[in-house]
């Protein structure tokens, strides 16, 4: 193997992270969006009020895309697995 079949490892583990996280962060920026919006036209200013739709909005991603989650990174893995034989000299 050469460097750029390592750059692609490299790559695709990026790219997997970012697959995996991107449900999680989109929800809560959602989610805080919502919150401060509506904190700035009530005028409540209280962080547990801030918190608590946060929490909700991750936990609601990770049930609805939780097996999404798992399956690309299982795949990963195994893909990952599979190139064990070529990395070795």
């Amino acid at each position: 193997m050469d460097l750029s079949d390592y750059l692609y490892i490299a790559q695709q583990g990026i790219e997997t992270a970012i697959w995996v996280s991107a449900p999680v962060l989109i929800f809560g920026l959602v989610a805080a969006l919502i919150v401060s919006i509506l904190q700035a036209a009530t005028q409540i200013n209280d962080a547990s009020v801030a918190f608590i739709p946060k929490i909700g909005a991750v936990v609601v991603a990770l049930l609805v895309f939780g097996s999404f989650m798992i399956s690309r990174i299982a795949e990963f893995t195994r893909w990952t697995y599979g190139k064990i034989p070529d990395v070795l000299p």
